[in-house]
């Protein structure tokens, strides 16, 4: 990724430090992550780092259009670096990883109550158990 300083002022955001860790870890770690789990991996780097700041740098970046909220869990948000190309996403229940998945809506099967209408945002997500975990737990079975 090109100089990640420059990249932030483009957006228009002032790149601290740790807004510039944060962003980097994003962009290393497609893991769709919440807001513990970037807290957990920079906070040995960044002792000073807070969760709100973590939480705060996430809101920032999301109304600068850098990511996307991915409103899978309940209690906790995903995040996911504004994608190049629309897709869903899926939660296996088994091992909690969150993985991207190819979607396309062709314009005529989206729903006449939408005609007239901006489309800002599309989530779709899927939930069930990831095949890496089904085939685990076939293998157990005698």
């Amino acid at each position: 990724m090109r100089n990640i300083d420059i990249f932030l002022r483009e957006k228009g955001i002032k790149p601290s430090y740790q807004r510039k860790r944060i962003y980097e870890f994003l962009h290393q770690n497609p893991i769709h992550p919440t807001v513990n789990d970037i807290y957990w991996a920079l906070i040995h780097d960044i002792p000073t780092l807070s969760k709100a700041t973590v939480y705060n740098t996430m809101n920032l970046f999301n109304e600068h259009g850098l990511i996307d909220i991915i409103p899978i869990e309940g209690n906790e948000s995903r995040f996911d670096l504004h994608p190049i190309k629309p897709h869903a996403h899926f939660k296996c229940d088994a091992c909690h990883q969150v993985f991207d998945v190819e979607i396309e809506i062709p314009p005529h099967l989206i729903s006449k109550e939408l005609a007239g209408c901006q489309v800002e945002t599309q989530n779709i997500n899927f939930t069930g158990v990831c095949s890496a975990c089904m085939e685990a737990k076939n293998s157990k079975v005698i």
